[in-house]
């Protein structure tokens, strides 16, 4: 359990989706004309969702949360309660090489980026695979 009510509510107000990079992610990405689908559920794994998906070339791109996902340049470990939090955050990056692994197997390019990556960056990065992808199935 979280270690008070109040670290509890504060948590549970965390943003899951439409964080701010990936929102500047997005408009970067519509602003340069691609269209893509938000949020999208990942095939035969329940309750696990998308970022951001190009469904015609089958590129999913994932925007995670450095404290979350365990980013190895910026992730903390909470001194209260540390072995709880331990175990969530180990499922959480458990979770996310699953999802990977299962769309990779299901044909799918994993695109998977840190939440203080430069927006201008990811974008070109995900439009050059997604150009490329769809260009060699032209």
């Amino acid at each position: 359990m979280p270690s008070s009510p109040g670290v509890s509510a504060r948590m549970s107000r965390q943003a899951s989706r439409d964080t701010n990079p990936e929102l500047a992610v997005r408009r970067l990405l519509h602003a340069s004309g691609r269209r893509y689908r938000l949020h999208r559920p990942v095939p035969g794994l329940p309750r696990r969702t998308i970022d951001i998906a190009f469904p015609k070339a089958k590129v999913a791109v994932f925007l995670d949360g450095c404290f979350w996902h365990g980013c190895p340049e910026h992730a903390t470990s909470p001194k209260a309660n540390a072995d709880w939090w331990r175990q969530k955050l180990d499922r959480n990056i458990s979770r996310d090489r699953e999802t990977t692994a299962h769309l990779l197997a299901a044909g799918w390019t994993v695109l998977r980026f840190w939440e203080h990556e430069a927006p201008v960056e990811v974008a070109d990065r995900v439009a050059v695979v997604v150009d490329a992808i769809l260009k060699g199935r032209a």
